[in-house]
């Protein structure tokens, strides 16, 4: 019997899935956080907390003028005004690495690393732990919404590893 025109066996790719372009997206979602994490991280180490402090009151100003009780232009204003240095490097730190290992793994995971798949996988799945803990603590949307996304993740990740091991075994047998 042969194998479809579309066929891996054959050497020509089948055309992405939806569930594969939702995986890509998804991937590129989380490189972008770590981007994002990472200029966080530089941010917090070249500006100190009181600067960050009279920046985050400036920025926020105008919102809070028209919207005293502003849920998020409120809680900028409360943890930067309450940021130690000491605080404020192991943010930046934290970020720092966290945006790091992030972009490394969306890399590799793009490029078809399967070796970046559990890695992946692991590391979304020790921050859900995290996270999890961080909703115990005090419920968020925000929050709920994030370990939402990554759970969608890790089973987007895995359903992709074993497409990509199952694939490559066959190709090498």
């Amino acid at each position: 019997m042969s194998q479809p025109a579309s066929s891996p066996a054959n050497g020509v790719e089948a055309a992405p899935t939806l569930l594969d372009r939702t995986f890509r997206i998804s991937l590129l979602l989380k490189g972008l956080d770590g981007v994002l994490e990472l200029m966080g991280g530089v941010l917090l180490l070249v500006v100190s907390p009181a600067r960050l402090n009279s920046l985050t009151r400036f920025l926020t100003q105008h919102e809070l003028s028209g919207d005293p009780n502003d849920l998020i232009a409120n809680a900028l204003r409360h943890y930067t005004s309450t940021m130690s240095v000491s605080s404020s490097l192991f943010g930046a730190v934290y970020l720092l690495l966290h945006g790091l290992v992030k972009i490394v793994l969306v890399w590799a995971v793009l490029k078809d690393k399967l070796w970046a798949y559990p890695w992946m996988i692991a590391f979304v799945l020790v921050f859900i732990a995290y996270q999890s803990y961080q909703l115990v603590m005090g419920f968020t949307t925000g929050m709920a919404l994030l370990t939402a996304f990554d759970i969608f993740i890790v089973w987007l990740t895995l359903h992709e590893y074993r497409v990509r091991k199952t694939r490559t075994l066959t190709t090498s047998s």
